[in-house]
């Protein structure tokens, strides 16, 4: 057997950028609920919405403890930082406790109620108040105007701050009152990375119907159009392998930060990189999935 040298710059450049996803649950009655909600997080009936606009982790009702993880979600368009033209593309805005602007005509404002993620981030930490607050993200343009592509308006109660208050646990007697109340918690928990590529929606392990939505963030960077020179910025690739057969690749290449994947039954495996605008790797993720059942889809 022939031995391979790794240089050790080369090494840790491949153990920094290679992270494997977050397991499923380990307690039983944890990952029961959260199993729950996969067909939820992953179905294709959340692409019939008249708004390709969505948040990918939060939803109307949710209790939060804060600060709590906010993940945006487009389909359709391609994410690209302000400042840069390009057709069918522009970078998300939250609005808080405020309608939506008057005029698709003028910019969108900058205050504490809009928020700019003018980068190209996928995501936010959010620290709010207690109690209710609503919510809605707005797309725009390269000068924050809006596209008036927007999600529907959502409310979220916030009951504790997160340091000072426990997460809620599963109570086995009470399963379907405090299942809810777990589930809510852990997707708006903040991620302990400052920097990762990741998938949104899927956990190492889980398993889907197929054809599924699959929802990509990235933590640290932007996301920006393949061939882009954007500083911190970098785009979307999946290779989907399929019993250690040779990958399929599928580029994001346009900014996107969500597709679908239609897969026949069987064990994969899912490696999310994440390449700057000349294809130079800056972040990797792996998991594995099972494909339970594929649904033919009736052709128009």
């Amino acid at each position: 057997m022939r031995a391979y040298k790794v240089f050790p710059a080369l090494a840790l450049l491949m153990l920094f950028n290679m992270v494997i996803a977050k397991p499923l649950p380990e307690d039983p009655l944890e990952r029961r609920c959260w199993l729950q909600y996969t067909a939820e997080r992953t179905s294709l009936s959340l692409f019939a919405e008249s708004t390709p606009v969505t948040f990918s982790n939060l939803g109307d009702g949710f209790q939060v403890r804060t600060p709590f993880w906010i993940e945006f979600g487009i389909r359709g368009m391609g994410v690209i930082p302000a400042g840069h033209k390009r057709e069918k593309s522009g970078h998300h805005h939250l609005l808080i406790d405020t309608p939506l602007p008057p005029s698709v005509a003028d910019p969108i404002p900058f205050s504490e109620k809009y928020r700019h993620f003018g980068q190209g981030q996928t995501a936010t930490l959010l620290d709010l108040p207690p109690g209710p607050h609503t919510l809605r993200l707005l797309f725009a343009d390269y000068d924050h105007r809006p596209y008036y592509v927007f999600s529907r308006k959502i409310t979220v109660n916030v009951i504790a701050n997160r340091t000072q208050s426990p997460p809620p646990r599963i109570d086995p007697e009470r399963f379907s009152e405090t299942c809810p109340k777990w589930y809510q918690d852990q997707v708006s928990t903040p991620p302990s990375e400052s920097k990762l590529v990741y998938v949104k929606n899927i956990r190492d392990g889980e398993s889907v119907d197929s054809p599924f939505v699959i929802k990509l963030g990235v933590i640290g960077l932007g996301v920006a159009p393949e061939k882009t020179s954007i500083p911190d910025t970098g785009h979307f690739v999946l290779n989907i392998r399929k019993n250690r057969s040779a990958p399929t690749r599928m580029r994001l290449s346009d900014g996107q930060t969500e597709t679908i994947l239609d897969l026949s039954p069987g064990e994969y495996e899912l490696e999310v990189l994440f390449l700057a605008g000349d294809g130079q790797l800056l972040l990797k993720n792996q998991l594995t999935l099972t494909v339970v059942t594929q649904v033919h889809m009736p052709r128009k």
